[in-house]
């Protein structure tokens, strides 16, 4: 291969993990500035600019001047160009989690960054290869890692993707779902309180999570501290139905009392 020939080839590769280098600073940050950007990524503003009318034509930012702020569109910019992203929080969380889980268990999870790891976490579990697990989820990101794992089971419910969390909802996903026994709901949420439950910002979302909740024996929700004693728009259960919780925030929070006096036991990790 001429030096010519490499270098072309090499010019579509830098350029895309620059998008996505992108993508992961406005998921963090909500809004860039060409000079941020520039300074970040060690390229010119001119090549930032270029960048920033790619993304916008793809309909993933909005310009505005001098910069991009996150698509009005989307609540959460989608997993995967957040997926370089390496957070010692989310990993505390999924060994917790995965912890509580037995293998052979049948295991239903909806979207999420949360759930995203934990379900990598606990389908590349060495004692999987006796007994095997059945993962049932409403993410399609989820079960396209799943699907790889020579031990694992996986079930995806079919319904309408939601572009922004990969969950698939409507009656499609509900009527395949009220079919199934759950051993454990493995649920990420956007708000826990003792008075509101878990929450969430989306209804069709809400209401997939509410019946995997109903037909589980065990549910576990994965939720940071800093969705402790916030209430998201719809509820999707309350705090007694909960099994296990398992989150960041310090075990002499507050809030964390408040949830062990309903019953519920509480993970601080």
């Amino acid at each position: 291969m001429s030096s010519r020939t490499s270098l072309a080839s090499e010019v579509p590769r830098q350029r895309a993990s620059r998008l996505s280098a992108i993508l992961d600073l406005l998921a963090t940050k909500g809004r860039l500035s060409v000079t941020d950007a520039a300074a970040h990524l060690d390229v010119s503003e001119a090549t930032i600019r270029r960048d920033f009318a790619e993304l916008s034509r793809r309909q993933l930012v909005t310009r505005n001047h001098g910069g991009v702020v996150a698509t009005s569109v989307a609540y959460e910019l989608p997993y995967r160009y957040r997926s370089s992203q390496h957070d010692s929080d989310l990993d505390r969380i999924a060994a917790a989690a995965v912890a509580l889980v037995e293998p052979g268990a049948v295991v239903a999870m909806n979207g999420g960054t949360t759930t995203t790891t934990v379900a990598r976490s606990l389908t590349a579990r060495e004692d999987l290869s006796s007994r095997g697990l059945t993962l049932v989820t409403s993410a399609l990101n989820i079960a396209v890692e799943a699907v790889l794992r020579p031990n694992v089971r996986c079930v995806c419910l079919g319904g309408i993707p939601r572009p922004e969390s990969y969950e698939v909802t409507g009656p499609l996903a509900t009527a395949g779902l009220s079919q199934l026994w759950i051993d454990v709901a493995v649920l990420g949420v956007n708000g826990l309180s003792a008075r509101e439950g878990a929450t969430c910002h989306h209804e069709d979302e809400a209401a997939v999570s509410r019946l995997m909740v109903e037909r589980a024996r065990d549910v576990i929700v994965v939720a940071a501290g800093s969705k402790l004693g916030e209430r998201a728009f719809t509820e999707i259960c309350d705090v007694a139905q909960i099994t296990h919780i398992v989150t960041t925030a310090d075990d002499k929070d507050p809030r964390v009392a408040e949830l062990r006096e309903i019953g519920t036991t509480v993970h601080c990790v």
